[in-house]
């Protein structure tokens, strides 16, 4: 277990290192800069002189290589820089704006968490035919239609014809119920998919049948039998829906003018503010890696066959024999 840990870290830090080398190259390669950006603002009121004192103080006058070197000891060292827009610490911006997003994440996971659940055992269990085709149409649409589409649908309804819910973020509690139903419709869509697949799946197991066939109901075998074994799919997909939160929650913050780490990336990526938008990255991809490994973790716990092998990451699942 040691030995796995220790290597899913050295991963990890792998994965970091090439997301923030490819933003920084990305960013590199483009035509403009930021400074250039700035002073062709008609209100910033800087001169081309003040362009070239700025890019000496920020080091962008350096060779690329040069930048690349001292950025990258920076954030070894916990120091992600200033803004190149808004001469602010890094660390500030990223802790004003990780808490509005974490809430709307973490809200929106459990909102889509629980419409995928719904979905997948009405449908799954449903003695209706015309019940279970419309349910099982439901998933696909929610995955058809973009989710800043859907952030404009609940604000046209909900908003501007009914009055039920704040246009923009005020504070309230109830400024959050749209742009987390908006991820989360987005999310359970492909959670709903997999659990609906697993759930029928599971259902059509001997060892389910067996159960049913001794007089159990469908709730016991459900609770029992089904739930568990249907659930390691759904963690794998999970890990995965962490990037697609990532990424959703910088449209939803944009549709709902909520300030966040979606909000920010975008004006950053807009002014060509590379120590921020890499900071980003990194707080993104780390966030993913976490999740992911977290999830590894847990996959023995839910299901006892599956066991971590030594020191090689991956994960290798050996069957139990089965008790006389």
């Amino acid at each position: 277990m040691g030995r796995y840990i220790a290597s899913r870290i050295g991963q990890a830090f792998l994965v970091l290192w090439a997301a923030y080398t490819a933003s920084f190259v990305l960013l590199a390669v483009l035509p403009s800069d930021p400074i250039s950006i700035r002073i062709s603002a008609p209100d910033s009121g800087l001169t081309p002189e003040d362009g070239e004192r700025l890019r000496e103080y920020y080091g962008l006058d350096q060779p690329i290589v040069a930048q690349y070197v001292h950025r990258l000891a920076g954030v070894l060292h916990g120091d992600f820089g200033y803004s190149l827009t808004r001469g602010t610490p890094v660390r500030t911006l990223i802790a004003e704006a990780l808490p509005s997003t974490i809430h709307l994440t973490a809200f929106s996971l459990l909102a889509g968490l629980l419409i995928a659940g719904v979905l997948g055992v009405a449908a799954s269990y449903s003695r209706f035919g015309w019940l279970r085709g419309l349910l099982l149409s439901v998933p696909p649409l929610f995955a058809s239609v973009p989710t800043f589409l859907i952030g404009i649908l609940f604000l046209q309804v909900f908003s501007f014809e009914l009055g039920w819910l704040p246009a923009v973020a005020d504070g309230s509690a109830s400024a959050l119920v749209a742009p987390v139903l908006t991820l989360g419709i987005a999310v359970s869509a492909p959670l709903a998919q997999v659990l609906i697949r697993t759930l029928d799946s599971i259902r059509r197991e001997p060892f389910v049948q067996v159960v049913l066939a001794k007089g159990a109901d469908d709730g016991y075998a459900f609770r029992h039998h089904v739930l568990r074994n249907s659930i390691l799919p759904w963690l794998t997909l999970l890990g995965l829906t962490i990037g697609e939160l990532i990424a959703g929650s910088l449209v939803t913050e944009t549709v709902y003018s909520r300030d966040g780490i979606g909000r920010l990336t975008q004006s950053s990526v807009q002014a060509q503010d590379l120590p921020v938008i890499q900071a980003v990255v990194l707080l993104a991809a780390s966030v993913y890696v976490l999740v992911n490994l977290v999830i590894d973790l847990v996959y023995p716990l839910v299901d006892p066959r599956i066991q971590l092998i030594g020191g090689r990451s991956r994960i290798r699942a050996h069957k139990v024999k089965e008790a006389a």
